[in-house]
């Protein structure tokens, strides 16, 4: 793996190229340069696809509603002050 420094201005030209290279890991990292100094560097996620996967869903089966109660209804039974003109109260 390597490490390529390019100017913005080439970035800006190839920036979709660039970000497939990073992520199929061809190369490590890019360093971009603006007028010869370093303004970002870009690195591949360490964060893997499966990782990903694994995450979605993760808190499934951690919260227990009461078998009677009905998230389509309505929680509040008093009318809302903005349905009478009032904004703020």
């Amino acid at each position: 793996m390597s490490v390529e420094t390019i100017t913005a201005t080439e970035f800006k030209a190839k920036c979709l190229d660039i970000l497939d290279r990073v992520n199929r890991r061809e190369v490590e990292k890019v360093v971009i340069t603006k007028r010869g100094i370093i303004v970002a560097e870009l690195v591949a996620p360490t964060v893997t696809e499966a990782d990903m996967l694994s995450f979605h869903g993760f808190m499934r089966g951690s919260v227990n509603l009461p078998d009677d109660l009905d998230l389509t209804e309505p929680m509040c039974d008093e009318p809302f002050l903005a349905a009478s003109g009032i904004l703020h109260s």
